[in-house]
């Protein structure tokens, strides 16, 4: 008696290379090496439909009219390590994209002008209890060193581990300034120097920071919202958050320049003044989560867009305000052409607090 012929290798793709479907192209998202490859809807059904078969029988289910295409598919994604041949796929269970955090909050801001009179050290200790891991601070106006220092030293010594600073430009802010500040507080992971004059210069990167500056005056959190390539997280907990809850509001709180307590600064309703209303209690208002759980599969065309579970939605600006599911309106990518308006250059600031960044 013969001994069966081994069985023919099938492709599989590693786990951390996640396909997503768009309307006009598809994405292969890699969720390690935070990239992304642009695909045919094509190889995304071949990937996902014909999973798990052999080259010949992809072929034969396909009338072997697109032989020599799906051979270059096969080619392009050993080339470019998204996955390898073997023959039992069985033993490679695709990754959990199940997402869970223990944190009743992840990330916040916190806006500030010239006229807030905030009680740093107790917003701080508020955002601590409740677990918070990143905060933005965006100052609308130019901070002295003084006053970033006071914001600062209420989070010395708390649980955050990341504080990203949007500040408008101010004479003392110099690159030495700046450096030494990063230096001091090690939780700053970003610092952006806006309205700033013609030839002002960050410092290097060397304390491991990330430094911007740029001339655009950021004056109010109207200037948020935009949806830019240079925001998306390629990461898997963005991509995980991303398949059941909204990747900008969820476990999110605000507190406005005011002191009013809001799902984001953008947003109208607010849940008390953080003078009065403890963070615990406006997070407790039975609204506060409504929009946490709004993800991009629900939305009007971010369903049908290959971004949808690395681009941070926004539902301050929509271009139906009655309509929650409505698309964002400074959205300049249309999924259906594939095409960015002429109106996505990049932003230079208000990205908002970066969930899915490494800290």
């Amino acid at each position: 008696m013969k001994p069966d012929a081994p069985a023919a290798p099938v492709f599989q793709l590693f786990a951390c290379c996640l396909p997503v479907k768009g309307a006009r192209r598809s994405l292969l998202c890699d969720v390690q090496r935070q990239s992304f490859q642009f695909i045919p809807n094509g190889l995304y059904e071949i990937l996902t439909e014909h999973a798990g078969k052999t080259v010949a029988e992809i072929k034969a289910a396909y009338g072997h009219e697109y032989d020599e295409e799906i051979d270059e598919y096969f080619d392009f994604l050993l080339q470019n390590e998204f996955g390898f041949w073997c023959d039992d796929p069985e033993r490679f269970p695709p990754i959990d994209l199940t997402w869970e955090t223990p944190e009743r909050i992840t990330n916040a801001i916190l806006d500030v002008d010239a006229r807030s009179d905030h009680d740093y050290a107790r917003i701080l200790a508020e955002l601590d209890d409740l677990g918070c891991k990143a905060l933005e601070v965006r100052c609308f106006h130019g901070p002295t060193l003084a006053e970033l220092r006071t914001i600062l030293e209420a989070a010395r010594y708390g649980r955050l581990r990341s504080i990203d600073l949007l500040v408008g430009f101010h004479p003392e802010l110099t690159a030495e300034a700046l450096a030494r500040l990063a230096i001091e507080h090690q939780r700053i992971s970003r610092i952006v120097v806006h309205s700033a004059p013609e030839g002002h210069r960050p410092p290097p990167s060397s304390t491991g920071v990330i430094f911007e500056h740029c001339t655009e005056a950021v004056s109010s959190p109207a200037c948020c919202g935009k949806v830019h390539p240079g925001y998306f997280a390629i990461n898997l907990e963005t991509f995980a958050e991303a398949q059941r809850h909204n990747t900008c509001l969820n476990r999110k709180i605000s507190v406005d320049a005011r002191g009013e307590i809001r799902n984001c600064p953008s947003l109208p309703r607010s849940f008390g003044n953080a003078r009065e209303t403890s963070l615990h209690s406006a997070l407790a208002h039975r609204d506060f989560a409504a929009l946490w759980s709004i993800n991009k599969d629900q939305i009007d065309v971010c369903r049908d867009c290959e971004f949808r579970y690395v681009c941070v939605d926004c539902r301050a600006y929509i271009q139906d305000g009655r309509d929650l599911y409505s698309k964002p309106s400074k959205c300049a990518y249309d999924p259906y052409t594939a095409e960015w308006h002429s109106s996505a250059e990049q932003p230079a600031a208000l990205a908002g607090v970066q969930k899915g960044d490494p800290i």
